[in-house]
């Protein structure tokens, strides 16, 4: 059975074979002859096309292994394992430890100075002695005057150590200037500091309807500042007396700032009040020494050669009359002044600048004091409960300076300063005689003065002024509604 299928297995592949060689008889006969084995003396090799092509064909393949068998031998090696690290611990210098100190916070403690109050009340107070306050004041050097001269509502801060001991000390030299005091040990330094000083311009507008000071709160003005304004048209309009429902002020004033915060009231810049229609004007100018004052628009002092009234009063008692009944010796005669009825004790100030002429007791008038103010013009004032404490006769007195206090001494029903005016020994109303005026500025001031402040401030209060009655009337216009 196996010979079988070997002779069969064998005849198969000589089947193929014939098949093979009938299907490629061509190449067969081409080939025969191509031999590598000599037989005998064979003919040498001639190159022709078939030979080339074979031996390109082995040169290429040849070629082809060198480079194509490295890079698949490349691609199918496997990734070399890393190559291992030691770790080996390292000794590192200790790092100090960073401690982030905060900045110490002075516990400044703020002292204000109240009425009565001196320095030494006020270093007692904190614990402290004279020896404080000895080196405080020796240390102090050009600071030294506000320490003199304390007043209320003044600020000290003070720097205590642990022990309750005086460490530093803070005070205002001026307005502009803080004086600091350093304790070290036996040793004590001080430093001045500038302080931030800034001036904020404000306008205010306000009429009439019950007091002045009413319509300076509804303006937004400062008790202060409104007290600053009577002031200045005080000789000219009696803010008791001449005052109507419809008088209208304007002010441009300025307030104090220091390091941001509101210091206090500055100073009027310019004014205008409006009193039964009468405008009278106030600007102010510094002249040519430096100093400054208050000038209507003309160029004369606001400030008059009299002040109209010496006191501050709460009525008019007896006005200046020709014939009247006396309340005490009960029968008519003249009373040739005015009489303002006030408190006991409230300041009388001298109406100009002048001379004491007399000081004393004088009759009816119990003491009585008469000031010379010029050739012609003196001033008398009665019923003091008592004189200035220095004031002689002979001395000169500047006017506003106090000279007496209300009372009621000679013959008066109650406290009240008599008031006159004489011109040439005759008395005359104080209230509606025509005071001199005060002369004006130097021409060379007057042009300054006019160009560089009227002109630019009447301008504005006169476009404030527009502004308001603009705003009125269309306040006053009737509603489409």
């Amino acid at each position: 059975m196996g010979e079988r299928l070997q002779v069969a297995h064998a005849a198969r592949k000589q089947a193929i074979r014939r098949k093979a060689q009938r299907r490629h008889s061509h190449f067969y006969e081409r080939c025969s002859h191509w031999s590598f084995t000599r037989h005998g003396e064979a003919e040498p090799i001639c190159w022709h096309r078939e030979r080339w092509v074979l031996a390109g064909t082995a040169l290429l393949i040849t070629l082809l292994s060198g480079f194509i068998l490295p890079a698949w031998a490349s691609a199918m090696r496997s990734a070399p394992a890393p190559a291992a690290h030691t770790l080996l611990p390292l000794a590192l210098p200790k790092a100090s430890p960073v401690t982030t100190q905060a900045p110490t916070v002075e516990d400044w403690q703020r002292v204000q100075v109240q009425p009565g109050q001196t320095l030494s009340d006020i270093f007692q107070s904190k614990g402290l002695g004279m020896t404080d306050l000895q080196r405080v004041m020796d240390a102090s050097g050009e600071a030294r005057t506000a320490l003199h001269s304390i007043r209320p509502n003044q600020e000290f801060d003070f720097l205590l150590g642990s022990d309750g001991s005086l460490k530093g000390l803070r005070f205002d030299r001026d307005q502009a200037t803080r004086a600091m005091i350093r304790m070290d040990g036996a040793s004590a330094k001080m430093t001045l500091q500038p302080r931030e000083m800034e001036q904020r311009e404000h306008v205010a507008h306000g009429v009439i309807d019950s007091s002045l000071y009413a319509a300076g709160a509804r303006a937004g003005m400062s008790a202060g500042m409104v007290g600053k304004l009577a002031d200045l048209f005080k000789y000219d309009v009696d803010f008791v007396q001449d005052l109507r429902v419809g008088d209208s002020f304007t002010v441009v004033y300025d307030d104090v700032y220091r390091d941001g915060s509101y210091y206090t009231e500055g100073d009027i810049v310019a004014a205008e009040f409006v009193n039964q229609g009468h405008r009278y004007t106030a600007y102010r100018f510094r002249k040519a020494d430096g100093n400054i004052g208050w000038f209507s628009e003309d160029g004369r002092p606001i400030q008059k050669s009299f002040l109209r009234i010496p006191v501050d009063f709460t009525r008019i008692s007896s006005q200046f009359s020709a014939g009247r009944l006396h309340p005490i010796l009960g029968r008519m005669r003249a009373h040739k002044g005015v009489d303002y009825a006030a408190p006991s004790g409230t300041p009388i100030h001298a109406a100009g600048d002048g001379v004491i002429k007399y000081r004393g007791w004088m009759r009816g008038y119990g003491n009585f004091v008469v000031v010379q103010h010029n050739g012609s013009i003196s001033t008398a004032y009665g019923h003091m409960s008592r004189f200035a404490k220095g004031e002689r006769v002979g001395e000169h007195v500047r006017q506003g300076e106090v000279i007496g206090y209300v009372g009621m001494t000679g013959l008066a029903t109650g406290p009240h300063l008599h008031y006159e005016f004489r011109v040439n020994g005759v008395q005359r109303n104080p209230q509606t005689v025509t005071l001199p005026k005060p002369q004006p500025l130097p021409a060379t001031q007057l042009a300054r003065f006019k160009s560089r402040v009227v002109q630019p401030q009447l301008a504005r209060l006169k476009q404030l002024d527009e502004n308001i009655r603009l705003a009125m009337t269309k306040g006053n216009q009737p509603s489409d509604n």
